[in-house]
């Protein structure tokens, strides 16, 4: 039996090792791509700085990628166990199936304390590294003086287009300004011009000669026309650091102490009826609900998120031997329709973030228990043979 085990552990952990990278690298490009892709396509941009920016990534699709890539494993190595009859071989021997994956179970296990890991605190904390690395990216791209013959976007309400750039030395610029991120409201051209970054000041001055510039209005077009034209833009806009990374980018230990600091928020209250003090006070326990869920929501992900792997496993065991396929294209197939169906549940939960009233954040839990539920009844059931 203890060869038996060996060789579901070796096949699974090697499935689980595949699987885990295939997902890690699909996850990536939906991630990564467009930001990675564009700011590629400058030949100014350092590429360690964008190797490291994918490196910091790829803990937080870890954190997605494991569960999966285990859920897939199994689908797949019991499915082959199954169709191949080694299964029928192994109880004609008067070995059961619940010793048999015993360790696999186990295994399961440890990947939900890697899960955790990742869940609670390195996913996170990369992820916020990452946000961080690609804004110094991007601000290294503008101190590299407007690469040539392209679009740029990095300032808020701008669009810059420089068609020769000769070491800071300008011709042909076009600048849009636009409101509200999406109309432009004015247009100038100017034949030459000169960048000369401040970085001690961390501006960027542009200097422009024969510039014209077109502003559209309601009552028609203004155009104005300078044989010189100086503008300055803070590079503070382009890296837009944040100390204090968003909820969904925190860690357990920085959600709990958010959490903390909103429940000791002290509040003052009128001196009025009693009857006017209750409902004062009610009111400001809704409110209190309010600002404290969302972070109840995502203390709460992390954690039951971390427990997927084994509810993955319990499921994935006996749906592989009702499959009773070697091919891997139908393990891929119905991995997907379960993790779907498991994400609709987070979706949910965190959709509902701002409505505490339908206790979102116990949402989160429920795929945990139905699948590790009916992952224990399909085992039993494929344990006694039905």
């Amino acid at each position: 039996m203890k060869t038996l085990q060996k060789y579901l552990v070796g096949q699974v952990l090697a499935a689980l090792l595949l699987t885990v990278a295939v997902f890690t690298a699909v996850l990536l490009i939906g991630n990564a791509l467009k930001e990675i892709l564009t700011l590629l396509a400058s030949s100014h941009v350092s590429p360690i700085l964008l190797v490291k920016a994918i490196l910091y990534l790829i803990p937080f699709v870890w954190v997605f990628a494991l569960p999966m890539g285990m859920l897939t494993a199994t689908l797949l190595v019991f499915g082959r166990f199954s169709a191949d009859q080694e299964l029928t071989a192994a109880r004609a021997s008067g070995v059961s199936l619940l010793s048999l994956v015993m360790p696999v179970l186990l295994l399961s296990l440890f990947c939900c304390t890697l899960s955790a890991w990742f869940n609670l605190d390195l996913g996170p904390r990369c992820r916020v590294r990452y946000l961080g690395l690609i804004q110094e990216v991007k601000k290294e791209l503008v101190n590299a003086q407007l690469p040539e013959g392209q679009f740029i976007r990095y300032f808020p309400g701008y669009i810059f287009y420089v068609e020769k750039n000769d070491g800071g030395k300008l011709k042909n610029v076009m600048i849009y300004r636009l409101q509200n991120e999406t109309n432009v409201d004015m247009t100038l051209q100017a034949v030459s011009g000169q960048l000369n970054p401040n970085r001690a000041n961390n501006q960027l001055a542009l200097d422009l000669c024969d510039a014209r510039s077109v502003t559209l209005t309601g009552h028609g077009n203004i155009i104005q026309s300078s044989p010189t034209l100086s503008l300055n833009f803070s590079l503070d806009t382009v890296t837009n650091r944040v100390n204090k990374p968003s909820i969904s980018d925190m860690t357990f230990l920085q959600l709990r102490q958010e959490l903390r600091d909103l429940e000791n928020l002290n509040v003052p209250v009128g001196t009025n009826s009693p009857a006017a003090l209750r409902t004062q006070l009610s009111a400001l326990r809704e409110q209190h609900g309010d600002f404290t869920e969302p972070i109840r929501v995502a203390m709460n992900r992390e954690v039951a998120f971390s427990f997927a792997c084994f509810g993955f496993t319990l499921v994935g065991i006996p749906l592989g031997i009702r499959v009773h396929r070697r091919e891997t294209n139908i393990g891929i197939a119905i991995a997907l329709i379960l993790v779907v169906v498991y994400y609709a549940f987070i979706m949910l939960g965190q959709s509902l973030s701002s409505r505490p009233e339908f206790y979102p954040h116990l949402i989160l839990w429920v795929p945990n228990f139905i699948f590790q539920a009916v992952g224990a009844v399909l085992l039993c059931r494929a344990n006694k043979g039905i």
